[in-house]
């Protein structure tokens, strides 16, 4: 008698629907999947604040102000309009994906250093007015393959941070400074420090007696 195979298992015994296989971000498609998913959130955010009349503008970062603290956090869930998350669409599914693929806790902790680290540089020296967007985060992102490459020296991430140059190189010029109002390039610039940073922490170069902190688990 033939029977239809049933779902795998994983390591531990316990049942994972192959559906729930693929969606796991350790594959490109999964971790696409996955940033996918916040990348809606995202669309949604923007809906609901253009109806409210922009009133979550409020939660942005607003730079020396202590009330805008909380901004560090919220900034890279906000944005201005619709057509301003659509410039940040297309970035932030691709370099996203290539941090998060295979890599879930180092994305969690290189996202939290970029997002706490860069939003707070910003707080110190970005524009007066309020601050929202998720390029900081991007550009943190972007900053953090390129030092993972640089300091690993891993053939597969240094192949990823070429691509990611040859596709978002254009990216560089929004570190540089702009007298444009609507532009804050000191988030930018604060992104890509601290994601630098993060890819100096998490992966120290071969042969460096510095070691990397203790991730539990899988890498």
């Amino acid at each position: 008698m033939s029977m239809a195979p049933g779902p795998s298992k994983s390591g531990s015994g316990t049942r994972v629907p192959a559906a729930l296989k693929r969606a796991q971000p350790n594959t490109w498609g999964g971790a696409a999947l996955v940033m996918s998913g916040v990348l809606a959130l995202l669309w949604v955010i923007v809906v609901i604040n253009a109806f409210d009349g922009h009133h979550l503008d409020r939660f942005g970062l607003r730079a020396r102000s202590v009330p805008g603290l909380e901004g560090i956090v919220t900034m890279p869930f906000l944005h201005a309009s619709a057509a301003h998350l659509l410039a940040n669409m297309f970035p932030f599914l691709i370099i996203g994906t290539m941090v998060l693929v295979g890599q879930v806790r180092r994305f969690l902790i290189a996202t939290a250093i970029i997002v706490l680290g860069g939003g707070l540089i910003t707080w110190l020296i970005g524009p007066p007015g309020i601050v929202v967007g998720a390029s900081g985060l991007i550009f943190g992102w972007l900053g953090y393959l390129l030092a993972r490459a640089y300091f690993a020296r891993r053939v597969g991430w240094i192949l990823a941070a070429a691509f990611a140059l040859f596709m978002f190189g254009g990216l560089f010029s929004g570190l540089v400074p702009t007298v444009r109002s609507d532009v804050a390039w000191q988030a930018h610039v604060a992104g890509f420090a601290a994601g630098v940073g993060a890819g100096w922490l998490l992966h120290p170069r071969r042969g460096s007696t510095r070691r990397p902190p203790t991730i539990a688990g899988r890498p």
